[in-house]
């Protein structure tokens, strides 16, 4: 039986189908261009190969293109009597997924990885800040992300893969030494992952290394296709670099061109997330509001997520109505709040408000308690110092300058002034 990089038997007798499955799954992993491409070619060599089937679907989720999976997870379904018991597992893990059930799909994943501990495409979807454990609401989940990746090293071995993973979860945690071991041995093993270029930004962006991490991750994208799925994310790290380091022009160029609505293609959560995220950020370095930008990113979110109940892109969403002006649509957005995050969602938005509309005091009064669990949120450290800088551009803007100096020096020590993001007035 033709089998697949890490050792699983594949229900294909087409060699044709195996090579291309191969090549979707790699795409997948490393975020290059052309996973869906490679799957459907998997299917088309072979109809009746149940696995890609469902690995174009989850290729079309991760794609923003959810409506276009409910085809090839219906053939899945009708294929799966016929694969292995791997593969009935694998399916029915990611039709959890792609029906929304999250955290029996977790559970799933659990279960599935005691009996074939080297099925990484059913273990992919609990790993990263934007996995199934990330995305959980819990506190305590970075800890959990760690607890998931470590007792598999011993099956994994040298996998780039793997090692990516495991380097975010450790430096998620401020385990910068182990965490710079594994990913630069990621990308000595794949140079062309996107997501082990992304992470090693991470590291960049933890040590403080802004020159750095602009330059590195600048020569890294020079050739990386714009239909890329972390071109927007990436560059966004481009461009909060780009400001952070004094180069404004260039940053606003990198948000025309690869970040706002207008630009990117997708995924949508990375547009409503990073848009607001920079926006809000060149705020508070000093750049004056633009009211335009704002009103066209509420839009967006609008559009695309009226009422997720995922609390990353709930809180980012609810930023972009306050700071466009749209009280009354902020209202409703938060007037049923849904999710494991739910309890969090109202005060984060009145502090939102409260800062748009200048209200320094207030604003820092709502945002500071959240912070001491704002991992429950979702997303990386670097994605939620969000929360972190505007509690204390606040306090900056409301006279307290010297709390806010002792503030951020203590929760992000590397950030601190004269090496951190720039602040006007810290």
């Amino acid at each position: 039986m033709l089998q697949d990089r890490y050792g699983n038997d594949l229900t294909t007798t087409s060699t044709v189908a195996r090579d291309a499955y191969l090549a979707g799954v790699d795409s997948l992993m490393a975020a290059t261009p052309g996973m869906d491409t490679a799957f459907q070619a998997a299917v088309t060599a072979d109809e009746g190969f149940a696995l890609g089937h469902i690995s174009l679907a989850r290729a079309k989720q991760l794609l923003g293109r959810g409506h276009e999976a409910k085809a090839p997870l219906a053939r899945a379904r009708e294929l799966a009597e016929a694969a292995t018991p791997r593969e009935q597992s694998q399916i029915a893990i990611f039709e959890k997924i792609l029906t929304g059930q999250g955290a029996a799909a977790l559970e799933a994943i659990h279960e599935h990885m005691k009996s074939w501990p080297r099925d990484a495409m059913a273990l992919a979807p609990a790993t990263s800040v934007f996995g199934l454990i990330g995305f959980s609401g819990k506190a305590g989940r970075e800890v959990d992300q760690l607890a998931l990746l470590e007792p598999f090293e011993r099956h994994y071995g040298d996998d780039w893969w793997y090692r990516t993973q495991l380097a975010f979860a450790q430096i998620e945690l401020q385990m910068f030494d182990e965490g710079q071991r594994n990913i630069d041995q990621a990308l000595a093993g794949y140079p062309s992952s996107a997501h082990a270029a992304h992470i090693r930004g991470h590291l960049f962006y933890e040590l403080g290394e802004r020159e750095a991490g602009l330059a590195f991750l600048t020569d890294w994208m020079s050739d990386y296709p714009r239909d890329g799925l972390m071109h927007c994310h990436n560059s966004w790290h481009l461009a909060l670099w780009s400001l952070e380091t004094g180069r404004t022009a260039q940053a606003w160029r990198i948000y025309d061109d690869a970040l706002s609505p207008a630009a990117a293609w997708g995924p949508q959560v990375n547009v409503a997330t990073d848009c607001a995220a920079f926006l809000a950020r060149a705020e508070m370095a000093g750049e004056p509001r633009r009211p335009e930008r704002w009103r066209e990113l509420a839009d967006y979110a609008t559009k695309w997520f009226p009422r997720t109940g995922l609390g990353f892109v709930d809180m980012h969403t609810a930023l972009a109505y306050a700071m466009a002006g749209d009280g009354e649509t902020l209202a409703k957005f938060v007037e049923s709040p849904r999710g494991a995050t739910a309890d969090m969602l109202q005060p984060m938005a009145s502090g939102f408000e409260a800062f748009a509309q200048g209200n320094w005091v207030r604003a820092a009064a709502e945002i500071e308690p959240l912070l001491a669990t704002h991992e429950r949120l979702g997303g990386s450290r670097a994605q939620r110092d969000l929360l972190e800088y505007l509690v204390t551009s606040a306090m900056l803007r409301a006279g307290r300058a010297e709390e806010a100096r002792s503030f951020i020096s203590r929760r992000r020590p590397q950030n601190g002034r004269g090496s951190g993001f720039p602040l006007a007035g810290l």
